[in-house]
């Protein structure tokens, strides 16, 4: 198993929203400086957490069905298994302990209800089949709204959703559009929300005459930043959060473009997620909406440093990402 300190430290990095990562990002830097000099932020990676757990609030757990109240219990699905994305959602320092900004924001919204928290690490993939299936409540683990994923899912929004293009430092290429990657080795993740917008620009590349993008996957972060340093690829399409992170720890990347992940015509937004119509997720934006009222939402956001990432209220079910671009 690989130890960890108990303090990893971020860059604030102007211009960027922070952060999630590879496993091979170095943990053992006592500061790290962005390129504009700003101060780092000490973040405690260790299993004790110290989470903000808000009280109660009576007329929000009143919204849950009452089988899920006279349960007790909110079982959450955290798609972090692997290397983990932190500082959304990644392991502790004990390499078991799910910590991050994710598991924050599910733990407070439990608070909210009156519920314990059951946090659950698994893959992806498996995130899905277990919402699908009813054996998670909720999910949490950096979902964008999709009119796709709408047909089958309920959504309460809690973050603006924004892609990056990472490279090695020094390439003097930007990212603006369709065209500046065609004929490019683009990483993506399998499933994801950034995979439906890549094909979709290759098709745009192809429609114009120009090559199609080379699109690769990898099953793990620490793979993909693997195969960044050593020149298999060209670039990586990934959450804007995670790729700031990167730039920040390992210094040897940068940001080249960067994108909403709902498309062009429309700000993505990152959403806790159920099955849909099993009767939770008004009470789940009603208790977003108290985190939000109260503070507590800012103070998770600044304890990751996401706070340009944050919403000012949770919306059920926005307009997403459109299916055109499936």
């Amino acid at each position: 198993m690989r130890a960890r300190p108990a303090v990893l430290a971020l860059a604030l990095l102007a211009g960027l929203t922070a952060c999630a990562a590879p496993d091979e990002a170095p943990r053992n830097a006592a500061a790290v400086v962005g390129a504009s000099g700003a101060p780092a932020v000490a973040v405690n990676d260790s299993p004790e957490q110290n989470r903000i757990i808000p009280a109660k609030v009576e007329a929000v757990a009143a919204l849950l069905p009452a089988d899920v109240r006279a349960s007790g219990k909110l079982v959450i699905g955290v798609g972090a298994a692997g290397a983990g994305f932190p500082p959304l959602a990644f392991t502790a320092a004990d390499n078991k302990t799910l910590i991050g900004n994710e598991p924050d924001i599910a733990v407070a919204v439990a608070g909210i209800l009156g519920l314990q928290p059951d946090l659950e690490n698994t893959s992806w993939e498996n995130l899905f089949v277990g919402l699908d299936s009813g054996k998670y409540q909720l999910g949490a683990s950096n979902i964008t709204v999709t009119e796709e994923r709408k047909q089958k899912y309920d959504f309460a929004t809690y973050r603006l959703d924004n892609l990056a293009f990472e490279a090695k430092k020094g390439t003097g290429w930007k990212v603006t559009g369709p065209k500046d990657v065609a004929g490019k080795k683009i990483a993506v993740g399998s499933g994801t929300n950034q995979e439906k917008i890549l094909v979709e620009w290759s098709k745009q590349d192809e429609a114009q005459g120009l090559e199609p993008v080379d699109i690769k996957y990898y099953q793990t972060n620490q793979a993909t930043y693997l195969a960044l340093g050593s020149g298999q690829i060209d670039a990586y399409l990934g959450p804007n959060p995670s790729a700031a992170y990167h730039v920040a720890v390992a210094g040897q990347t940068e940001i080249i473009g960067s994108y909403s992940g709902a498309g062009a015509s429309l700000q993505g937004k990152i959403a806790i997620t159920t099955k849909k119509g099993n009767g939770l997720i008004q009470a789940y934006a009603a208790a977003l909406n108290e985190l939000i009222k109260s503070g507590d939402y800012a103070k998770i956001l600044a304890r990751w440093n996401l706070g340009n990432e944050a919403v000012t209220a949770a919306e059920v079910n926005p307009p997403g990402l459109p299916l055109e671009n499936k």
